[in-house]
């Protein structure tokens, strides 16, 4: 039996090679591509994949968020997250999301091909080192609203702007600011950035 595959991936070169990479399999075909994460749902429905591939990090919809719609529309398709971002956060939410797979982009080819497999036939396909330190890390110890507060700092926004677009006194956003270094034990508002961005949680 031939499994049908979707691949989901923004960058051309890295997409073509995958693609070359998983046909050079007798069992394994792709019938769809795509390089957006908000066209994954309709090429699934086009084509009717047994897995996708899917990147994280795509325009459009973020591949997490993709995935759940897919479960949600078409659930006798399995996805496998293929991802440059081993972070802990990154696989908790993958695995909140109910992906079939979790893996690694520098993971060696025979690898991808096996967890093609391994998804397809029902398993929950997951790098155990991965696995172990997403349960070592702990749980995000920020609210919604301090990630919400945080994740406007990343991009760069200042006090009196994250204020305005979470409709926020400037002041409660320095107190979040000041609550969220706390929380990390971090040294600054970077330092906290860093820290958390290291776990997947400004994603």
């Amino acid at each position: 039996m031939v499994i049908r595959i979707l691949l989901a991936e923004d960058m051309h070169m890295v997409r073509g090679a995958l693609v070359a990479l998983l046909d050079l399999e007798d069992d394994l075909e792709v019938v769809a591509e795509t390089e957006r994460g908000d066209l994954v749902v309709p090429k699934a429905l086009e084509t009717g994949p047994d897995v996708a591939i899917i990147d994280i990090d795509l325009p459009g919809m973020d591949g997490l968020t993709a995935a759940s719609l897919l479960k949600t529309k078409l659930p006798q398709c399995r996805t496998l997250i293929l991802t440059s971002l081993g972070r802990p956060g990154t696989l908790r939410r993958a695995l909140e999301a109910q992906v079939s797979g979790f893996l690694l982009k520098d993971a060696p080819p025979k690898q991808l091909a096996e967890a093609v497999r391994g998804v397809a036939a029902g398993q929950r396909v997951i790098d155990p080192q991965l696995l172990l330190d997403a349960f070592d890390s702990g749980q995000n110890p920020l609210t919604l609203r301090e990630t919400e507060v945080l994740r406007a700092a990343a991009g760069g926004a200042e006090a009196a702007e994250i204020a305005a677009t979470l409709h926020l006194s400037v002041g409660t956003v320095r107190n979040y600011l000041t609550t969220i270094v706390t929380k990390l034990n971090a040294r600054n508002r970077i330092d906290a950035i860093r820290l958390a961005e290291e776990s997947g949680w400004l994603l």
